[in-house]
């Protein structure tokens, strides 16, 4: 006896089943590989800022160990930590106190991207 076309049972999936699948695995590719490229641009940023601080610590390490008082102003530098060049500003201001003065090392890509700034002050030797 045969059977019918009608009375088959099916088999497999339907068209719009594969398509639903695909659909799925397309949105969960495209956040893995979101998820991947934010990691990626953290682990850059980090690596910058851990230069750039670098690039300030030396800078001001050099003042204190210099032994003089910095006068007021700014000063464009230049630093290279890695392999990567960086710009800078020293800036020294008065403090209220004028035996001290307030120095920030501002640190910026070539682009002039802020990246980091850190102050201290050093006092009058």
């Amino acid at each position: 006896m045969r059977r019918s076309p009608e009375a088959r049972p099916r088999r497999g999936l339907t068209l719009i089943e594969v398509l639903v699948a695909l659909a799925i695995v397309a949105i969960t590719l495209a956040a893995g590989l979101k998820a991947s490229a934010a990691l990626t641009s953290n682990t850059q940023r980090l690596a910058d800022t851990l230069a750039a601080q670098w690039c300030a610590d030396n800078l001001l390490t050099e003042l204190r160990l210099t032994r003089q008082f910095p006068a007021v102003g700014d000063t464009d530098i230049n630093c290279e930590q890695l392999g990567a060049g960086y710009r800078g500003v020293l800036v020294v201001r008065p403090t209220p106190n004028p035996n001290f003065r307030r120095v920030d090392a501002r640190i910026t890509d070539l682009q002039g991207q802020p990246i980091l700034q850190l102050t201290t002050i050093l006092p009058r030797q």
